[in-house]
């Protein structure tokens, strides 16, 4: 059965993402309505359980997230009340069809290996900004492979927040590489989490951005404990 709705989810991404793709490109002053549209779309199309615990900061100029499946992104895009812009690194948007779907409303693509990287994340950072547009980023920089512990959460995150005096939402995200792994060609049953923290401001201490994984960290393995009960 999980590999039946692993197939639908591809055969759905296939269909449709190049219409919403072009969408995109025709349409970029409605993208955040696009987008929303088909990630809402996308969770009723396959039955996801995904349930939000707590509220959304509508005050929050960017949120972090530990990262575990392609519905990270898709849940946050379908709830969010502000228009997203997530950062990622530069070879996701060499990938077909993915790669337009970040290029076509203006996510912003960083280059780890190139060495003016940092000053082209800040000014991209400072253009979306002025857009009003909130920053999304997965500060390990990648998905997770499961256990307990997240992988270190690296500098970029934490630069942009000093940077630009940012209030961030923390957002722990639990069991969405249980119920949906594209990799695999799996979607499962259960209900993923994703459970918000309160807002932080990088100026509230100096080791606020270690303060802030450690408290993640400690919530996801509260949650895992929960759901092995």
């Amino acid at each position: 059965m999980k590999k039946i709705r692993g197939l639908l989810a591809f055969a759905f991404i296939l269909l449709v993402i190049p219409f919403v793709i072009a969408l995109l490109y025709l349409r970029p002053a409605k993208g955040r309505a696009i987008r929303q549209a088909y990630a809402k779309l996308f969770i009723r199309f396959l039955g996801l359980r995904v349930e939000l615990v707590g509220e959304l900061d509508p005050n929050a100029k960017m949120i972090m997230l530990n990262h575990q499946s392609f519905l990270d992104v898709i849940f946050m895009e379908a709830i969010h009340p502000k228009d997203l812009c997530w950062i990622a690194k530069k070879e996701l948007g060499n990938t077909p069809l993915y790669g337009h779907a970040l290029k076509a409303p203006r996510m912003i693509l960083i280059d780890r290996e190139d060495k003016r990287g940092l000053l082209f994340l800040l000014k991209e950072t400072k253009e979306r900004l002025e857009k009003n547009r909130v920053l999304a980023i997965f500060p390990e920089g990648t998905r997770s492979k499961g256990g307990e512990r997240f992988l270190p959460f690296k500098s970029g995150a934490k630069v942009i927040a000093e940077k630009f005096h940012l209030p961030i939402q923390p957002i722990v995200v639990v069991g969405t590489r249980s119920i949906f792994d594209l990799a695999k060609l799996s979607v499962g049953g259960g209900k993923a989490r994703f459970i918000t923290l309160p807002t932080r401001s990088p100026l509230s201490s100096p080791s606020w951005y270690e303060e802030m994984k450690e408290e993640m960290q400690q919530r996801y393995k509260e949650e895992l404990l929960s759901l092995s009960i």
